[in-house]
């Protein structure tokens, strides 16, 4: 078999998962966050020293509302800390990551390799850390305090 017979099938997204998976997403933030529609509200969990993470509504829109989830880590580097925005689709009950580790614009598939070393399924794959990050929120939900920012 020589390099000419070899075609690479193309990663095609299984928008049904997506679209459950942002729907799951959309509900645990609505657990999460009560006041959702209040821009300049900070949340914070404290589970221990290195296991601190804020969600902060950055703007709100009357079918969206954006907010920022983080890491926070003053002895850790940057690139430890994970760090990712957020909409929700208030209209459509619906989450997504729109940036992650200040990567913006997300495709729903990648050639691979490609020149960032994003994975074939990387917008998938970030929308399914947020929902593993915001059911671990949801078990120390009793550790959270929330402040205007």
């Amino acid at each position: 078999m020589n390099d000419h017979t070899i075609h690479k099938k193309k990663y095609v997204p299984h928008l049904p998962s997506l679209l459950a998976l942002g729907d799951h997403n959309y509900a645990r933030f609505m657990r999460l966050l009560p006041d959702c529609d209040t821009q300049d509200m900070t949340y914070h969990f404290c589970v221990e020293e290195l296991l601190s993470y804020s969600i902060e509504i950055t703007d709100c829109a009357r079918y969206t509302t954006t907010v920022d989830v983080k890491q926070i880590a003053e002895s850790l580097p940057n690139f430890l800390k994970p760090a990712m925005t957020v909409r929700l689709y208030h209209d459509a009950k619906s989450a997504e990551v729109i940036s992650c580790q200040h990567v913006g614009n997300l495709k729903a598939s990648y050639e691979y390799p490609n020149l960032h070393m994003h994975q074939k399924n990387e917008k998938f794959m970030v929308n399914v850390f947020l929902s593993e990050w915001l059911q671990f929120c949801i078990a120390y939900q009793n550790k959270m305090t929330a402040h205007n920012s």
